[in-house]
């Protein structure tokens, strides 16, 4: 778009710009600059509009751009040409991912590189590889207090390395995903050191103050992300003699968006990222970007604002490259980190979908889908062109933040319904199997989050220790159904590692005093990669759910309406443990799937009559995940005990 104001200051900004930079051949630099300047400068301006140097702040914004435009391999520029014209790539049902530690999964970043036959074994190709940037040892929170943005963890190699695995990855059609934590950094990070040594400059890239009158304001409205952990949101520092913003745990600093500098210097970070070969950047923490007097110092208008100026400068440098909005909030809020245009995707194409997570997790212990059912129609709709990442486990904890509404419509009543979910993933509630730990628990309120990996939070570790080959058999069923519901949602399934291969929770952090007092890191395994040979052994518990993952990704990738063109119809029925949807194919009226799943212990009937059209089939129906018909009687569709169907027309 053309608009004076602007394009009279890029013209001075392009007639300032360095000779190394003007020298270069940036043909399409230049026309992406051209075509997203206009909402480059309007949202500067309206985050930095009143400084006096706004002029000098946007000339380096723009020679950031063109720096990283320049050092960009030209294998990546031609692969984001590619995109250009297919805008809607990352939409395709293809795409099937996995995160992971690489540590964990493969050691180090050759020893997943060596690997890379397991995730084409599986059909999975996008990985996920969980944060790898340098971080002090001790006080990393699992990879997020980067002491260094431009440099890898050693322990799991070197940047050679990364660019070694980003090159074979693409060789073998895999995408990878890195992640840029843009919230804070560590206290060990360069700029903290200059801070305490008393830098202004760099006291300014953080929220310091010399006394508790701004914090104490501030408190009066912050809620607190680990009252266990990391009570209150500000950390007195010694060298500084200043309090610091710390919202997530004392050695992590938040950044001050407020100053432009820091602005510009994580573009310049999310830039450099991309120029190593990712092709998807998970952002964490967008939620708090941007922190205001009287307010949760989440979700504000200003940390969206940050978000779209990330999306515009990225895709001036480096279009093929998408983002993952990690925001775990309300459905309402995270449907805004997609950005409010009507189709496009204005911040991240891709945004992690925690509510129908959790409300999985809820219909495990509840054994039905009332609350599932009732989350679902409380999903606001999304962009066209964005999508939603669909998962059951994660490095991280599963909370249960469902609308109180939501919980009431369904006859339970708020607080009691929770504590339940809480005792029945730890094991304390009668029948339950699970073997989760309580994270984050809330000495205030009693409120808590889970920790544990899928299998063990299904029952299948108290199912071995107990040899009870009818409790092995449901936690199976119940970890394919599962997967089931995440390949088949609409949007991207992510696995997580060892999920696959029933990895039971890892009990060795109890033994690393830096690990201990944090319960996630039950479900951060090492891979024992002799017990994940037996995914080729008949008949072994690994071999069981391997090969059903691996053929359900198999069948995924071969139906169409599993794209993800906002082509979901929930199908409310009478019975209380069925969860029921149809995905058709927006130009093809005769394709459809019908997928329908059973959360309970016990086989469940559905009456096809009861679903309107989805139901008025002329030909037979036939499963598309085992290639033979269903069994119904009288049009009558039976499900068995924790089965699903992918029903489709023969």
């Amino acid at each position: 778009m053309y608009e004076q104001v602007s394009h009279t200051l890029l013209n001075d900004i392009l007639n300032r710009i360095k000779p190394e930079i003007s020298k270069q051949d940036l043909r399409h630099f230049y026309t992406r600059l051209g075509a997203n300047f206009y909402g480059i400068h309007s949202l500067f301006q309206r985050l930095y509009g009143d400084r006096e140097d706004f002029e000098e702040q946007a000339q380096k914004l723009v020679e950031t751009m063109a720096y990283q435009y320049i050092k960009r391999p030209k294998e990546l520029r031609a692969l984001d040409l590619e995109r250009e014209k297919d805008y809607n790539w990352f939409l395709s049902q293809q795409w099937v991912g996995m995160a992971l530690y690489c540590k964990g999964f493969a050691g180090n970043l050759k020893g997943l590189r060596e690997r890379l036959y397991y995730f084409q074994d599986l059909g999975v190709n996008m990985v996920h590889v969980m944060p790898i940037m340098r971080c002090p040892e001790g006080s990393s929170d699992g990879g997020y207090a980067v002491s260094d943005f431009r440099d890898i963890n050693p322990e799991v190699g070197t940047l050679e390395d990364l660019q070694d695995l980003a090159k074979e990855m693409r060789r073998r059609d895999i995408l990878l995903v890195l992640d840029v934590v843009v919230n804070h950094t560590s206290n060990q990070h360069y700029w903290a050191a200059q801070a305490k040594a008393g830098e202004k400059k760099y006291q300014d890239y953080f929220y310091c103050f010399e006394n508790r009158n701004v914090p104490d304001m501030f408190e009066q409205s912050m809620p607190e992300v680990f009252p266990e952990n990391a009570p209150g949101n500000f950390t007195w520092d010694e060298d500084m003699q200043r309090w610091v913003m710390t919202v997530f745990n004392d050695f992590q600093w938040d950044l001050n968006y407020t100053n432009p500098a820091v602005l510009i210097e994580m573009i310049n970070i999310i830039l450099f990222w991309a120029n190593q070969g990712a092709d998807i950047l998970r952002l964490d923490a967008v939620a708090f970007l941007w922190k205001k007097i009287g307010s949760t110092c989440q979700n504000e208008r200003e940390a969206h604002l940050i978000l779209q100026l990330f999306k515009d400068c990225c895709q001036v440098t480096a279009p093929g490259v998408v983002f993952i909005a990690e925001a775990i909030v309300a459905p309402l809020e995270v449907i805004k980190y997609f950005g409010e245009d009507a189709v496009i995707a204005k911040e991240c194409e891709i945004a992690y979908n925690a509510t129908y997570m959790a409300l999985l997790w809820d219909a495990v212990a509840t054994k039905n889908v009332r609350l599932l059912n009732q989350g679902i129609k409380n999903l606001p709709v999304k962009l066209d062109r964005a999508t939603w990442l669909n998962y059951v486990r994660c490095h991280d904890d599963i909370g249960f933040g469902f609308d109180d509404r939501s919980i009431v419509a369904c006859g339970y009543e708020p607080a009691r319904h929770r504590k339940f979910l809480i005792d029945y993933f730890t094991g304390n509630y009668e029948n339950s199997h699970a073997r989760g730990l309580p994270f984050g628990l809330n000495p205030k309120t009693g409120d808590a989050r889970i920790s544990g990996s899928l299998a063990s939070l299904v029952g299948l570790e108290y199912a071995l220790e107990t040899e009870d080959d009818a409790a092995i058999d449901d936690a199976i069923k119940l970890i394919i159904l599962l997967h089931s519901m995440i390949m088949s949602f609409g949007g991207l399934p992510l696995l997580y590692y060892g999920d696959a291969i029933g990895t039971l929770n890892d009990d060795s952090y109890r033994d690393d005093p830096f690990k201990r007092g944090d319960t996630r890191w039950v479900h951060r395994p090492s891979i024992d990669w002799e017990v994940a040979e037996q995914r080729n052994i008949p008949g072994t518990v690994e071999y069981k759910i391997f090969s059903e993952i691996k053929r359900m990704i198999a069948v995924r990738k071969e139906i169409e309406v599993f794209s993800d063109f906002n082509n979901r119809e929930l199908l409310e029925v009478e019975n209380p443990y069925l969860f029921v949807f149809g995905r058709n194919h927006p130009q093809r009226a005769n394709e459809w799937v019908l997928v329908v799943a059973n959360f309970s212990d016990r086989p469940q009937h559905l009456n096809l009559e009861e679903l309107g059209p989805w139901g008025a089939t002329q030909r037979p129906l036939v499963d598309l995940y085992r290639g033979e018909s269903p069994d119904i009687f009288k049009r009558s569709l039976v499900i068995p005990r924790f089965g699903f169907y992918w029903l489709a027309e023969r």
